[in-house]
């Protein structure tokens, strides 16, 4: 069980995560898509084409969530389903054109809007700590 300080940490770290992503979600071109659907584009864009099972497993979520989000997604023009080249029974997703420019404009405008912050809220000494503080949370996440 966490001690108290470790418990405040995590409660402090949750909500300025939380809102950090909401403030990514509304500098990206992406804000019609849900959380989720992003997601998505994003791990295809990193990962290249997957199955549903895959990319359910990846996501943790449920394979029956993950055929809704990719339906979306494909009722968009966003991906594309082709046979899987190694079991004719499943199909693999992959990015579209559409699918990539999306994707890609929503990157740079989030890119953009945190380095601007960055540049303008934080000191080089804030920097530098920040940047020694993304494989700390990167050791987090991979947990």
């Amino acid at each position: 069980m966490p001690d108290e300080t470790q418990a405040r940490i995590a409660d402090e770290l949750t909500t300025v995560i939380a809102q950090l992503t909401r403030r990514l979600r509304a500098a990206s071109a992406q804000e019609e898509l849900t959380p989720s659907q992003t997601s998505v584009l994003s791990r295809l864009s990193r990962e290249g084409p997957a199955t549903t099972a895959g990319l359910a497993r990846s996501e943790l979520v449920r394979p029956q969530s993950m055929r809704m989000t990719l339906a979306a997604l494909e009722e968009r023009g966003l991906v594309a389903r082709t046979p899987d080249p190694s079991d004719g029974r499943q199909v693999v997703f992959t990015l579209t054109e559409t699918g990539v420019r999306l994707h890609g404009t929503g990157r740079r405008n989030r890119r953009s809007w945190l380095a601007d912050a960055i540049e303008d809220e934080l000191s080089p000494a804030e920097q530098r700590l920040l940047t020694e503080a993304v494989p700390l949370l990167q050791r987090l996440v991979s947990w």
